[in-house]
């Protein structure tokens, strides 16, 4: 059941960040076609939020990794402990 969790959670994450580099591009766009707005403060929001994707998707990914390794060195020490 742990199992059906985190591969569901991956799931929704991808798309989470696919959804949000859609909202980044978008309003990156809409700022630069407002009326108050220019190209300069469009172009900060594509970069501003570039940074902000690249870090949140970053440290979610990294937890997951960290699950992972985890995982991982949990079965490789039992099957050490049952060869000796």
């Amino acid at each position: 059941m742990r199992d059906f969790f985190i591969v569901w959670m991956e799931r929704i994450i991808s798309v989470v960040m696919v959804l949000g580099a859609v909202a980044v591009l978008l309003g990156g766009l809409g700022v630069m076609t407002a009326p108050q707005g220019g190209l300069l403060p469009g172009l900060m929001v594509w970069i501003a939020g570039t940074i902000y994707l690249i870090l949140i998707g970053g440290m979610v990914y990294l937890g997951l990794g960290i699950y992972n390794n985890t995982k991982r060195t949990a079965e490789a020490i039992e099957r050490l402990s049952q060869r000796s």
